[in-house]
């Protein structure tokens, strides 16, 4: 992420574009039963008096009622879509972010590149490149959402390309970017925290006496980004996967108030556990492929 202090990039926009997907789908892969978790605690109504315990119960307990009643493979529902969205999303926001960056602060700043530009250039990449992208968040979200059904009773999609075809059909076209508003602030606000986070901290880290631009420096800095991420965007996130599950919220305002006077506020930091596990783990396993592939990528493009 950090390729100098000018913020410019050493390997073209295509490369680091590629790196930048590849590694976005490849963490996609590894820890989305821990973001389907996170979606059913997150759609998983507060229980009134007199009602049965909650389905499900933090993280562990989620991942195992759903492989125990759905089948193991329920826990990578929605894979498909999800790696339409890195593909789309993770290449343009991260690709993205150093020539923003540099656009921010000028060609010739020379120096450390202030924070402030840092968040401001992962806020606009983040931004863009959910707008793109947002028909394939919805239809990962919806996905993950449907859990066991009685005998008898069809799904509603039978995979991702059917879902994208029964919401137009159903819903309009306009209904691919049903949650816009709170997935552009949650994506911005994520992606800030995400990038600049992991910009600054390896920053940081590499003035530190023995540290080099290593494995340990990729992990220690990828788990910080991930951290900040949760901590900062679970409130958007708990409105958005309410918003794309749930087509009765009228709109993002609807869907805060009904969640605040029906739940609490604690709903807003509901399955947080597993978003720290799902984001923490995705963004060490993102960071460390990133730096790996844009090392390869670089290796490529100066030997032709």
């Amino acid at each position: 992420m950090v390729a100098d202090s000018k913020g410019k990039s050493d390997i073209s926009f295509a490369g680091t574009f590629a790196s930048s997907a590849f590694a976005a789908c490849f963490a996609e892969v590894c820890t989305i039963p821990l973001d389907t978790a996170k979606v059913r605690l997150q759609l998983q109504k507060k229980a009134v008096a007199g009602d049965a315990l909650p389905k499900y119960r933090g993280m562990l307990g989620t991942v195992a009622t759903i492989a125990r009643e759905e089948g193991l493979a329920s826990l990578w529902k929605g894979i498909v879509p999800g790696l339409h969205r890195q593909c789309v999303y993770g290449g343009l926001r991260i690709g993205l972010y150093e020539p923003v960056k540099t656009f921010y602060v000028g060609s010739d700043f020379v120096g450390d590149v202030p924070l402030s530009k840092k968040i401001l250039a992962a806020l606009t990449t983040g931004a863009l490149g959910i707008t793109i992208a947002n028909p394939t968040d919805l239809v990962k979200v919806r996905l993950q959402a449907e859990g066991k059904l009685p005998p008898g009773v069809p799904r509603r999609y039978s995979g991702a390309l059917s879902a994208y075809s029964t919401i137009v059909r159903q819903e309009g076209v306009g209904a691919l970017w049903t949650g816009i508003g709170p997935n552009i602030a949650r994506n911005a606000i994520i992606n800030a925290a995400e990038l600049a986070s992991y910009d600054q901290v390896k920053q940081t880290i590499l003035k530190i006496p023995g540290f080099t631009d290593n494995v340990i420096t990729h992990l220690l800095a990828g788990l910080g980004a991930g951290f900040f991420a949760v901590c900062i965007g679970s409130p958007v996130d708990v409105v958005k996967s309410r918003m794309m599950g749930d087509s009765t919220y009228k709109n993002t305002l609807d869907c805060f108030i009904k969640t605040l006077r029906n739940d609490g506020p604690l709903a807003f930091y509901k399955g947080f556990i597993p978003n720290f596990g799902r984001l923490g783990s995705w963004n060490v396993i993102m960071f460390l492929t990133l730096e790996q592939a844009k090392k390869f990528v670089r290796k490529i493009e100066s030997s032709s």
